[in-house]
C-alpha cells in the first residue's frame, strides 16, 4: 500500500475529445510549481497521480492549491489490486489507529466489469468495518468520517478526507490576455478570474511620472507577483504615460478627462496585445460603479479597439469584489495609499454619458499616435515569477 496524492478533474471531464491536451498543461503546470524530478506525476482520464516524498506532501498540498483545473485532492492509498480481501486487509491497517464512533463507505467504480457494484462494496466494507472496530457505527447522514473507495481497472483506493481545489480550466489551455492592471482592487480579481477560465496573462501598468510615484509601482508589481502564484510567470508591461496625460489635461474639455484617457489605454493595450499575440484584454470595471464604467462610456472606449474586451467583474458588487479578493490575497496591497494615473487629475463632474463623435473631435486637438508610438518603443517589461530554484530549500 503506498501512500499518493490524488487528484480529481471537475469541470475538465467534459472535455471528452479534448481532455488530452487540458491534462498535458495541468501536468507541465503542476510540474512547474513542483519540480517534476522531485514529484512523479501519473495520470489517466479520471485522475492524476502524484508520488511525493513523504516530508514533501504539506507543502505539495499548499502548491496545488494555487494551480487551476483541480477540482479536488485527498491523500490516497493505493493497493496493488482490485480483489475485495485485499482492500479490506488495507481498510483494516488504515482504521486501526483511527478514533472515531461513526462512519459511512463510499465506493466509485471505474471498472464497470467488476463483479460487485457499489452499494454491495458498501455493505461489505461497512460490516467489515463493524467487526474490526468496537463502539462503531454506520450513519450516512452525518457520520464522523467517511471511508472512500475507488476501484479501477487494476489498482484499487482508500481515502478519508477531501479537499477543495480551485476548480476551473489549467492555466495556458485557452491561450494569452493582457491584464490592465492598475493597483486598485478589482483590477487583480479580474485575472484571477480569467486564468480561472484557463487564460495565461499578461499585464499592462500605466505610470505618470512624477505625479505617480515609485511606491505606486512597486504596489503593483507586489500585485503581479500575488497573481503568479496562478500564472507562473507575469510579464508586465510597464507604459510611461505622462505625456499623454499631461497633453489630454492641457487640450481636452476636463469632464472627458476620463473617458479620452481611457481610450488612449485601450489604443495601447490593443497594440501591446497584438505584439504578445494575446487575444484578449482584460480589466476589472464594473458597470456602473464610476463614471467610465456606465454602458454609454464602455461603448465609447471599447470603440477604439476590434480586439474583444473581457469584463469579469461587470455584474459584481463591489463587497462581492473586496470578499474575493481577501480570498485571493490581494486585497491588502491594493488598499496601499499610493496613487495610480486612473486617480489623479479626475475631473470633479465627469461625463457619465461621453458621445464617441465628441471624443473624435477632442482627440484632434493632440498627437497622440506619436505619443502612443514613443510610449510603446519605450516601455520597461518586468518578469515576474515564482518558480523555485531548489527543492532542498523548502524542506
Amino acid at each position: 500500500m503506498e501512500k499518493k496524492i490524488i487528484l480529481k478533474y471537475g469541470e475538465l471531464s467534459t472535455k471528452k475529445d479534448n481532455i488530452g491536451l487540458f491534462l498535458k498543461i495541468l501536468k507541465k503546470n503542476i510540474a512547474f510549481n513542483l519540480m517534476e524530478e522531485q514529484v512523479k506525476i501519473e495520470y489517466d482520464n479520471g485522475r492524476m497521480f502524484l508520488t511525493v516524498p513523504e516530508n514533501y506532501f504539506n507543502h505539495v498540498l499548499n502548491k496545488l492549491k494555487t494551480i487551476f483545473g483541480i477540482h479536488e485532492m485527498v491523500i490516497g492509498y493505493e493497493i496493488n489490486s482490485i480483489e475485495i480481501d485485499s482492500i479490506e486487509e488495507s481498510l483494516k491497517e488504515l482504521i486501526e489507529n483511527k478514533d472515531f464512533h461513526t462512519f459511512k463507505i463510499e465506493t466509485k467504480r471505474s471498472n464497470k466489469n467488476y463483479p460487485f457494484k457499489s452499494p454491495e462494496i458498501n455493505q461489505r466494507l461497512g460490516s467489515y468495518v463493524l467487526k474490526k472496530k468496537e463502539n462503531v457505527k454506520v450513519d450516512v447522514h452525518d457520520p464522523e468520517i467517511t471511508i472512500h473507495v475507488e476501484i479501477r481497472l487494476q489498482k484499487s483506493y482508500l481515502y478519508f478526507e477531501t479537499e477543495k481545489g480551485l476548480g476551473g480550466y489549467p492555466v495556458g489551455t485557452l491561450g494569452k490576455g493582457l491584464l490592465m492592471l492598475s493597483g486598485g482592487i478589482d483590477s487583480p480579481i479580474a485575472g484571477y478570474l480569467t486564468m480561472k477560465r484557463g487564460v495565461k496573462l499578461e499585464a499592462i501598468y500605466f505610470e505618470s511620472p512624477p505625479h505617480t510615484s515609485l511606491e505606486a509601482k512597486k504596489k503593483v508589481e507586489e500585485l503581479a507577483r500575488k497573481l503568479s502564484l496562478y500564472n507562473q510567470e507575469i510579464k508586465l508591461h510597464v507604459i510611461k504615460f505622462t505625456d499623454i496625460q499631461e497633453a489630454i489635461y492641457k487640450n481636452i474639455p476636463h469632464e472627458y478627462l476620463i473617458t479620452i484617457m481611457r481610450r488612449m489605454m485601450y489604443r495601447i493595450a490593443e497594440k501591446i496585445s497584438r505584439q504578445e499575440n494575446c487575444k484578449i484584454i482584460i480589466n476589472g470595471e464594473s458597470i456602473g460603479q464610476v463614471a467610465s464604467q456606465t454602458l454609454t462610456s464602455m461603448n465609447a472606449i471599447n470603440s477604439v479597439v476590434t480586439i474583444p474586451v473581457i469584463r469579469p467583474l461587470a455584474c459584481f458588487d463591489k463587497l462581492e469584489i473586496i470578499e474575493l479578493a481577501k480570498k485571493v490575497g490581494t486585497y491588502e496591497t491594493s488598499i496601499l495609499p499610493f496613487e495610480d494615473c486612473c486617480t489623479i487629475f479626475v475631473p470633479e463632474h465627469p461625463v457619465i454619458n461621453p458621445e464617441i463623435v465628441k471624443c473624435e473631435e477632442y482627440e484632434t486637438k493632440i498627437p497622440y499616435e506619436t505619443f502612443i508610438q514613443e510610449a510603446i518603443k519605450n516601455h520597461e517589461i518586468i518578469k515576474i515569477s515564482t518558480k523555485e530554484k531548489k527543492f532542498e530549500d523548502i524542506l
